[in-house]
């Protein structure tokens, strides 16, 4: 645990709407308070629990569990929500607890093909009901 790292709060990520963990990662909805919170309410983020520099210093077993969460997670917000898609983006900034941003996205968000965290920064991409479910053809096939 690094001191004053919001992603090694593991009490906080818990708190979340929705909340996924394993033996080496968390998944958490919750994002920056700074976010306007009803511009993609459903993107969150998987954490590995243990403090690297990078996520290339991941190990086997943090990149498994992170793929097995991102398949529980994907299965969840088709469920509540049926996105359209999702970006998905690692933050790996020299020293800041990497993590994979999951973020759902939407036909009829404004931003739908713009980058990774613009969808859920920008109150220019909120949606006309935030909460509608969409089309769900991201499932399609699968």
């Amino acid at each position: 645990m690094t001191e004053g790292c919001v992603f090694c709060d593991h009490d906080q990520l818990r708190d979340a709407d929705l909340c996924f963990e394993n033996d080496f990662c968390i998944y958490s909805s919750t994002r920056d308070p700074r976010d306007p919170p009803d511009v993609m309410p459903a993107a969150g983020a998987i954490v590995p629990k243990v403090h690297r520099a990078s996520v290339f210093d991941l190990t086997a077993e943090e990149w498994a569990a992170t793929r097995e969460l991102l398949l529980l997670v994907r299965a969840e917000l088709h469920h509540r929500l049926a996105p359209d898609g999702y970006t998905l983006g690692w933050n790996d900034q020299g020293g800041l607890h990497p993590h994979l941003h999951v973020i759902p996205r939407f036909d009829d968000e404004p931003m739908a093909d713009h980058g990774v965290r613009s969808g859920i920064k920008d109150p220019a991409n909120r949606r006309p009901d935030p909460w509608r479910p969409g089309t769900g053809r991201h499932m399609a096939g699968s």
